[in-house]
């Protein structure tokens, strides 16, 4: 069995019941969440290990196909009330 390794870029969001959201852009549908914010870093590792076990036939191509690209803002204007 041979081992690979990757680092994965998670985003990290906090809602509106003060919690810490994480997901990975790289791999759909993986979150997370913790109430602090130092919690969320062993958790987000988890969850990454969690989905790539139960895609154990196609981990070559998890690891190759889909690339982190960045996270930018864009500013939007709208009117209310």
């Amino acid at each position: 069995m041979r081992v690979l390794r990757k680092n994965y870029s998670f985003v990290i969001t906090k809602g509106i019941d003060n919690y810490y959201i994480a997901s990975v852009p790289e791999l759909p549908g993986v979150f997370t969440q913790a109430k602090e914010l130092g919690d969320i870093f062993p958790r987000v590792k988890e969850a990454i290990e969690v989905y790539l076990e139960t895609l154990e036939s196609d981990r070559d191509i998890i690891f190759d196909e889909v690339k982190f690209i960045g996270v930018n803002q864009v500013e939007v204007e709208v009117e209310v009330g």
